[in-house]
């Protein structure tokens, strides 16, 4: 099998920058990218013949692990049958059942390929229920990669957005109203002086590390939608299904208007979805005007990988064993920060964990952007080269799944214990 430095020689020069989603290129830890050959439970193996831990976990989806026979039945059966059909199919109707019977105030929903895409129309929909044009965005907070979601916070909480990517009109990226995260006030503000279509937030804020929202802050944002006007939209494609069968508006009990969601609802095929409160909904076409529509929505092999991930879900305590986990791992890497007198932020909320160095608190964009990228990066090369897969950003989470053991936990907090120590003895700390 071909080598993964000469697979990227080959890649560079046929895709942008070799890899088709940045983050895969190591850019912000260094050295280059893994070439991946196969994944079991909660380990991956790449090309060389290297086993890790994983904790990227496709970046979410994989709350089971990897290669879930139950999943992987299905998926082979439901391609038997064929690979697409742009038609409607049975499967797609089990599954939106299954979603909606979990999800308090989703009566309806519309199933599409991808977080992005789901965010994209869910835009569309607030704006056309409100008719307004402005829209509400944190610092931080990733929503995918339509146009007026790449927005960069200025200096303040409460500026307008500016593109935060080359291609993005300004105009566009000016209808884009930038508050930080866990801060009420700032949001208040920007809705008295704008009349915002929505406000769009990740329940916990899982794409700058793991920032969790503070007491009241989502039953504030609840509130004042009510008071303004906005409808609320909770972006769940981390936190869907992962903090519990029904997302962060049952954990955190606080009802979105609208909920997006990614590929976890398709155990980590490529699909999205975005659903609400039923006179909401029933302004998409083909009952209302607001249009959107895709060959593969509701893809038969996509709806099959994900009604057998959730039926598991059902039948076992998927989330007794991953919160579990995920507790005794933020405890362990605390532990072993505070022993060595490294200073670190140990974040964590059920099976979503981070660790920033070089900060003692990450409550909000302001502090998360003050971590050591550098040392994280070092950190990441010490854990890669001990056989431990995390993700290769400072600013994303470790994703625990079904299929990770205490010994796993173990193993990973021995290993991380021995590369800080590694890196203190060279004086990097």
């Amino acid at each position: 099998m071909e080598k993964s430095k000469s697979l990227f020689e080959r890649a560079v020069k046929v895709m942008p920058g070799g890899v088709n989603s940045p983050v895969r290129a190591f850019k912000a830890v260094g050295g280059e990218p893994l070439f991946i050959d196969r994944a079991d439970g909660a380990k991956i193996y790449d090309v060389d013949g290297n086993e890790y831990i994983d904790y990227v976990s496709s970046w979410g989806p994989m709350i089971l692990g990897h290669n879930n026979k139950r999943v992987r039945e299905a998926v082979a059966a439901a391609a038997q049958r064929g690979l697409s059909f742009g038609a409607p199919t049975e499967a797609e109707v089990k599954l939106a059942e299954k979603i909606t019977s979990y999800l308090p105030g989703i009566e309806m929903i519309r199933m599409v390929n991808s977080g992005t895409e789901a965010v994209m129309s869910a835009l569309r929909l607030a704006r056309a229920y409100t008719g307004r044009r402005k829209i509400v965005k944190f610092e931080g907070c990733y929503h995918g990669h339509a146009d007026s979601m790449l927005v960069k916070a200025g200096s303040g909480a409460l500026t307008a957005g500016k593109p935060d990517s080359l291609g993005v009109p300004e105009p566009v990226a000016g209808d884009t109203l930038i508050a930080a995260y866990n801060d009420l006030l700032g949001v208040e503000q920007l809705l008295k002086n704008h009349e915002a279509a929505c406000v769009i937030v990740e329940p916990v804020a899982a794409n700058m590390g793991v920032v969790l929202p503070k007491d009241g802050f989502l039953s504030g944002l609840r509130e004042m939608c009510d008071r303004y006007g906005a409808l609320l939209i909770f972006d769940e494609v981390i936190t869907g299904f992962r903090l519990c069968k029904g997302g962060a508006q049952e954990y955190f009990d606080v009802v979105a208007d609208l909920v997006t969601y990614g590929k976890i609802i398709g155990g980590g095929m490529p699909v999205g979805a975005y659903g609400g409160k039923k006179e909401i909904m029933e302004l998409m076409a083909p009952g209302g005007a607001v249009y959107q529509a895709g060959t593969l929505s509701g893809n038969p092999v996509a709806m099959v990988a994900g009604l057998a991930q959730l039926e598991v879900l059902d039948e076992l305590d998927v989330h007794g064993h991953i919160d579990n986990l995920g507790e005794k791992m933020a405890a362990g890497l605390w532990g072993v920060v505070r022993d060595l007198g490294i200073p670190a932020c140990v974040n964590q909320i059920g099976s979503l964990i981070c660790m920033f160095l070089g900060i003692d608190s990450a409550d909000c964009y302001e502090e998360v952007m003050k971590a050591d990228r550098s040392l994280y990066a070092r950190y990441f090369r010490e854990m890669l080269a001990g056989g431990v897969y995390l993700a290769p950003s400072q600013f994303e989470a470790m994703f625990i799944s079904f299929s990770h053991t205490d010994s796993d936990i173990y193993d990973t907090l021995c290993r991380g214990e021995a590369a800080l120590r590694k890196m203190k003895s060279e004086g990097l700390i």
